[in-house]
């Protein structure tokens, strides 16, 4: 089953910079104004590595991927980044809080290599479908650093949790390595090195199997560096560096594990008529509206569609907003779903977002899957007022809202070899990058 490795990670060298200032989020999370901020942070944040800016003068010879390995290998003659002298595996807590909320949660987890593995040898396992451009992008990178910056996020299920015991114990001295990034999440990284311990991490992990939580394009990504390594190292065995890949692994059972919704923002569509939409999909859904005629009744209108549409107990709904209305569209009672999507397996068919594309999207908006998996008609937003205000603003003509997909049902669909519509899922915070790098040497 699952392999895990302790490595010789680099880390940057707290003795010449405040760990705060030089790590970043992942790289598909950087917005421009994020990028910019984190290239005024000092000489030596890793943005240039995780995510560069082009240049209009850029060559084969001098460009974003050559700069990148460019800094890395200054960084390192530097002793910015240090190399551990023995391997370890790096446990790692984020103590955080629950967006729109007051609660303080912590997520616990350990970094170490995994064994990368062809889906076909059912260890690891996908629940998203990925995009061409950004692992072309990774790819690139990749070949140029023959560095891994950030760690893949690996959900594995042990209800005894066994490495959770090993990771408090690690854990219960004061962290030699802390940061607090913008979103007010606490990074905390305990390197263990004892060998004893590291078997036992081992051990414990040999009988999981692994679905990606976040990091598809970059797993695929380094699939496909492993397959280019191979084809030049013929002799190379399976020690070799590029079969393994830094992850981050984090039990179900255990604490902390947040996912949020990911919603809908749906723009251009040829001929959007509202009325033409709703009569497509009054044969599966009931609408529910809250209207509102003031800014004042807005409020109250969107607190009353909140709670109905997170309510626990609810007949299954899918939220949507247009300018003047919010409204549930509530699964109809006589709604044959195995009629209607036949070629849906019965666990995908109780899934709000599985409907959202295949019934609202598709059939009521003529949004294809290929037109999805090209973001031709559709944007993702995290926070619902975000969604809502590119409707207010008219840089959409609808918007749909959702529940989050909990972790056990994305183990469920993606351990039976099923995958999960684009952006399915937001597993909150994101694993900070540059904590620890792996030289793929």
């Amino acid at each position: 089953m699952a392999e895990i490795f302790p490595f010789c990670a680099y880390r940057y060298n707290l003795d010449r910079v405040k760990l705060a200032d030089v790590v970043t989020q992942p790289y598909d999370k950087i917005t421009p104004a994020m990028q910019e901020h984190y290239f005024q942070s000092g000489p030596y944040n890793l943005i240039p590595v995780e995510k560069g800016k082009d240049r209009p003068s850029d060559t084969p010879e001098n460009n974003v991927y050559t700069r990148a390995a460019q800094a890395l290998q200054q960084w390192i003659r530097e002793h910015i980044l240090v190399h551990d002298a023995q391997p370890g595996i790096y446990v790692y807590f984020q103590e955080y809080t629950a967006p729109h909320t007051s609660e303080r949660r912590t997520r616990k987890g350990f970094i170490a290599l995994g064994r990368v593995e062809d889906y076909s040898a059912g260890v690891v396992f996908r629940h998203e479908q990925t995009l061409a451009g950004p692992k072309a992008d990774r790819l690139e990178l990749l070949r140029h650093t023959r560095t891994q910056t950030g760690q893949l996020f690996m959900l594995y299920t042990d209800p005894q949790r066994r490495v959770d015991q090993l990771l408090d114990d690690a854990a219960a001295k004061p962290a030699p390595a802390e940061a607090r990034d913008e979103y007010g999440v606490v990074h905390r990284l305990w390197p263990v090195f004892d060998r004893e311990m590291l078997a036992q991490f081992a051990k414990n992990m040999a009988s999981q199997k692994l679905v990606i939580a976040d990091g598809h394009h970059r797993y695929e990504t380094a699939l496909a560096f492993r397959n280019e390594c191979r084809a030049r190292a013929a002799r190379a065995g399976p020690d070799a560096p590029f079969e393994k890949a830094m992850m981050t692994f984090v039990n179900t059972r255990g604490e902390g594990l947040l996912v949020l919704a990911t919603h809908r923002v749906v723009s251009d569509v040829q001929g959007f008529d509202l009325n033409a939409f709703r009569q497509k999909i009054a044969n599966t859904f009931e609408e529910e509206d809250y209207t509102f005629g003031s800014e004042s009744a807005r409020a109250a209108a969107y607190s009353r569609f909140v709670r109905d549409l997170t309510f626990k107990d609810r007949r299954r709904a899918i939220g949507m907003y247009t300018p003047g209305a919010f409204a549930l569209l509530r699964l109809r009672p006589d709604a044959h779903l195995e009629a209607l999507l036949p070629q849906v397996s019965l666990a995908q068919r109780q899934l709000d977002l599985v409907l959202l594309h295949q019934i609202v999207l598709e059939r009521g908006l003529g949004i294809t899957p290929n037109a999805v998996l090209a973001e031709k008609n559709i944007t993702y937003e995290r926070e619902m007022e975000t969604a809502i205000e590119a409707v207010d603003q008219n840089r959409a003509q609808v918007c749909f809202l959702l529940n989050p997909v909990d972790a056990e049902t994305v183990m469920e669909i993606a351990l039976a070899g099923e995958v999960l519509p684009q952006k399915s899922t937001d597993f909150y915070p994101k694993l900070l990058s540059g904590l620890t790098l792996y030289r793929v040497e």
